[in-house]
């Protein structure tokens, strides 16, 4: 956990003090290798447009176009670069050079457990973060990023927005509908851990079944569902 800062929002409790205790078995029953496996970091930033406003989290849409994970959903992220400091240092400039985030207008709260991916033998340690002061953001890499979101956490947690999606190997998990994004996979597990430990989440039944087109990449098992991301 780091240092808590001045002023954070009342409604990052009780996540804040929750996800100091998460396991990786929280999020997934893939463990990462003892050893090997790339470095990367994503970064789960939560603002407020305005005071008693609620939170927002931001996410992208990848390129249609791109080879591998086209038009998925994501969080902020990608591998780690020697430069990089650590995993707030990765998660901050992939934000910057996706979508413009101004890295001095977050600030890094807690660092997540480490989440493998198999198929690409990432090692994802997610960075929740506060957005201390929110600004416009849009894609910087139109060959990578279609699309850049808010999603309010009040629509997150709402019953009609939340559905299930079947991957072609059959795999069948948890997804959300929101703001004319399908969000999915990794990022919808991480999603919907983050909705629990915050106690925002609400009780929902199963929702329609959504068939995810043959294109999908494989992908492994995760708490929430298939991790759909391969990072850049």
């Amino acid at each position: 956990m780091l240092e808590r800062p001045v002023g954070l929002p009342s409604w990052f409790e009780p996540l804040l003090s929750r996800v100091g205790d998460s396991r990786t078995e929280d999020f997934t029953p893939l463990r990462p290798p003892p050893s090997g496996g790339r470095p990367s970091a994503v970064l789960v930033l939560l603002g407020e447009d305005e005071p008693n406003a609620g939170p927002d989290l931001l996410v992208l849409q990848r390129a249609a176009t791109m080879r591998n994970h086209a038009g998925q959903p994501a969080f902020p992220g990608g591998g780690t670069d020697p430069e990089d400091a650590d995993a707030v240092a990765t998660a901050l400039r992939e934000a910057n050079e996706e979508v413009g985030l101004d890295p001095a207008s977050a600030e890094a709260l807690a660092l997540l457990p480490d989440l493998y991916i198999p198929v690409s033998s990432f090692v994802v340690t997610p960075v929740l973060a506060w957005w201390r002061r929110p600004h416009p953001v849009s894609p910087r890499q139109p060959a990578e990023v279609a699309h850049v979101a808010r999603l309010p956490v009040s629509e997150l947690v709402d019953p009609r927005n939340r559905i299930r999606v079947r991957h072609p190997s059959g795999w069948v998990s948890p997804a959300f509908q929101v703001r004319g994004m399908l969000v999915w996979g990794f990022t919808a597990g991480v999603i919907s851990t983050v909705l629990d430990m915050g106690g925002w989440a609400q009780p929902w039944e199963p929702g329609p079944l959504v068939e995810l087109p043959e294109a999908s990449a494989p992908v492994p098992a995760t708490r929430g569902g298939a991790p759909d991301e391969v990072l850049p």
